[in-house]
């Protein structure tokens, strides 16, 4: 472990501690701008009168491309979300190093590495990060980040060193505290931890793919900042005589594991509580080992940030058969719902729902319906004879297919889909995967990837508007008997999320295929949609029909909220034709007016941005921030340079006229 200091002087105090308020102070202080979630700023100096001059005004290479290790340790993509503070960013790299980047000029101010690679590639997506978290107490500083080795650092905010009086020498082993005995291989950490007054809260990652159904669980685990000591764990699957036990029958919770929080956690510091994303247990499409409903898994669970004790919980998907864990953080958001004044939070799922409730209560803004779905025809499954589906707001994107969702532009098009859907059954919502020998597989829709993704929803803290950003795509499932010599499971995924294309390459189903919808979350009504992104318009089948905007299909696509804009990011496009010698568009954070949903126009970025984009001003001049590139750039081709690249307007634009 080593860390490396470049400018002492360089960590002035960053200010008073971080609060629950979105945006007022032209800091970044949490993975979304505030503990709520909201990826909202009061920031304006960027507007739709001047965006267009936005430009990169620095480039940060991300240390883990020039870090010397095995050519067996593969750089993942550069996903870390930034923070800033008091003129410093700072951030992750797919290694789980951490560096202090200077706000105003890209130097390096420290770094260092935990050399957490040295125990082996992590569990799921292997080597990548998604961000640390920071903590004051009004004098001392503290940047936290659990690493691929399943520790949690503690670093000084001003110079990177360890915090010794934080777990043994600034680090905490967190794997004894699941109290039980795992393989750790199984099990690592890549998302930025949840601070909560003088308490870091952290999720984990645990395999996915499973072959047995004992598999490392996902507890929660909390722990004193000043001391690294265990302040609590909760157990996302229940144990012994613990509410909710009697749903993992047959004592299934004792062996059984995932029902982790992989993703982000929310947190309102003024209420003292911590809102958990808890996802799908182990396997991710079977569950005949674990039958029941599974509590706490596919749900949210309010905490108290101190004691860990549960306050309220509700289940989204009841004995998850689809891989629907909720894929980010909840936003927080306060609106007049009925004349009423409500501290509501919402969470956006992979099933393209969002699920609106009273904050403090953890009742249902709007009614919430059990249906009759599909049960499971798989030898020894029980799917849950329903499943809960809000009454608004309304679905926002495709859910289920039928074949009036084939796309449908030419007749010989229509055709083509119809016979390429003939080798799928296509099925509603929440139809369970089958077995492989029993028929044709499923097509899923959403697929694993949603509906919404971990770069999650925006909400404007003025006017109460939920953005959520969306794509559609459709993948076959199916199960299969395992070997019995490697695994325990009566079935295992055979088809595991193929991507089912349409004709000629296009799409199966009808645009779009990236979208946005505005979501009024006094009403839950829905104000406007749009596709986000070209899409494949300039197809040779279809680009005669000057269709517009399609929309991209792309799970990362990330929002950022102003007084006046709402900002998305966006991956390099194709030209849609494979023989067309048509440049590709490049990726771009694209600028829309958030009151109607129309596309303004894109801020062009060097490369591919892989998380969710930031806002912040240093010395009077407002930036955005955003992770690109990365994946197997250095050790034999593949990607490109992970960079953060810092964009503004240009010096001049900013002085004053006569």
């Amino acid at each position: 472990m080593k860390f490396v200091a470049l400018v002492a002087s360089a960590c002035a105090f960053a200010g008073p501690p971080v609060t629950a308020q979105a945006g007022t102070t032209g800091d970044w202080p949490a993975f979304g701008g505030d503990p709520g979630n909201s990826k909202y700023s009061t920031l304006d100096e960027i507007d739709r009168s001047n965006f267009q001059d936005v430009e990169v005004v620095w480039r940060w290479r991300s240390i883990a491309a020039d870090t010397e290790v095995p050519s067996s340790v593969r750089r993942g993509q550069f996903k870390a979300i930034p923070l800033e503070v008091g003129g410093r960013v700072f951030v992750s790299t797919s290694l789980s190093q951490v560096a202090a980047i200077d706000a105003g000029s890209g130097r390096t101010l420290w770094s260092y590495d935990p050399e957490s690679w040295r125990a082996g590639r992590p569990a799921n997506l292997g080597f990548h990060h998604r961000g640390v978290a920071w903590w004051t107490d009004g004098e001392r500083e503290r940047i936290l980040i659990p690493t691929h080795d399943r520790r949690l650092v503690s670093l000084d905010a001003r110079t990177g060193a360890p915090d010794p009086g934080f777990g043994d020498s600034g680090a905490v082993e967190m794997t004894p505290h699941l109290g039980r005995e795992v393989m750790e291989r199984l099990t690592t950490h890549s998302s930025p931890p949840a601070v909560c007054g003088n308490t870091v809260i952290v999720g984990s990652i645990v395999a996915d793919f499973a072959t047995h159904k004992e598999a490392p669980p996902g507890f929660v685990r909390a722990y004193d900042i000043p001391t690294g000591e265990l302040a609590w764990v909760f157990h996302t699957i229940p144990q012994n005589d613990e509410l909710g036990v009697e749903t993992w029958e047959d004592e299934s919770w004792r062996y059984s594991g995932n029902t982790n929080v992989w993703s982000m956690i929310t947190v309102d510091e003024e209420a003292g509580t911590a809102y958990l994303p808890v996802g799908t247990p182990t396997n991710d499409l079977y569950g005949g080992h674990r039958l029941g409903d599974n509590l706490y898994a596919e749900s949210i669970v309010a905490v108290d940030c101190e004691t860990g004790q549960r306050q309220w919980h509700y289940q989204f998907v009841h004995h998850g058969l689809w891989d629907y864990d909720p894929p980010t953080a909840p936003n927080l958001f306060e609106a007049t719902v009925e004349g009423e004044r409500v501290r509501g939070v919402v969470q956006v799922t992979k099933q393209a729902f969002a699920f609106v409730f009273d904050r403090v209560t953890g009742k249902p803004l709007w009614e919430i319906e059990e249906r009759e779905v599909t049960p499971s025809d798989v030898p020894g499954e029980r799917a849950a004879p329903t499943q809960p589906f809000p009454t608004r707001p309304a679905p926002f994107d495709r859910q289920g297919i039928t074949e009036d969702d084939l796309i449908d532009w030419t007749p010989e098009l229509r055709a083509e889909a119809i016979e390429i859907a003939a080798d799928y059954d296509l099925v509603p919502l929440y139809t369970p995967p089958r077995f492989e020998e029993s028929g044709k597989p499923t097509i899923q829709l959403p697929a694993d990837g949603g509906g919404a993704n971990w770069t999650g929803a925006a909400v404007d803290p003025e006017s109460g508007i939920l953005y959520v950003v969306s794509h559609t795509r459709a993948a076959s499932v199916s199960l299969t008997r395992p070997d019995p010599n490697r695994s325990d499971l009566n079935f295992v995924p055979d088809r595991w999320y193929a991507t089912v294309e349409g004709p000629r390459g296009l799409p199966l189903v009808k645009p779009p295929y990236g979208r946005i919808t505005a979501i009024d979350l006094s009403t839950g009504d829905h104000l406007w949609m749009v596709p986000h992104g070209r899409g494949p318009v300039n197809h040779p089948a279809i680009a005669h029909l000057e269709l517009g905007r399609l929309g991209q299909a792309n799970h990362t696509a990330a929002p950022l909220v102003t007084p006046t804009l709402l900002f998305v990011t966006a991956s390099r496009e194709h030209s849609g034709d494979p023989e067309s010698d048509e440049p590709d568009v490049p990726p771009e954070i694209s600028v829309y007016d958030k009151k109607t949903g129309e596309y303004l126009g894109g801020i062009e970025l060097p490369d591919t941005p892989n998380s969710n984009l930031i806002t912040y001003e240093h010395e009077g001049r407002q930036y955005l921030a955003v992770a690109t590139g990365g994946g197997r750039f250095g050790i034999g081709g593949g990607g490109t340079p992970p960079e953060l690249v810092a964009l503004a307007l240009p010096a001049a634009l900013k002085e004053p006229t006569s």
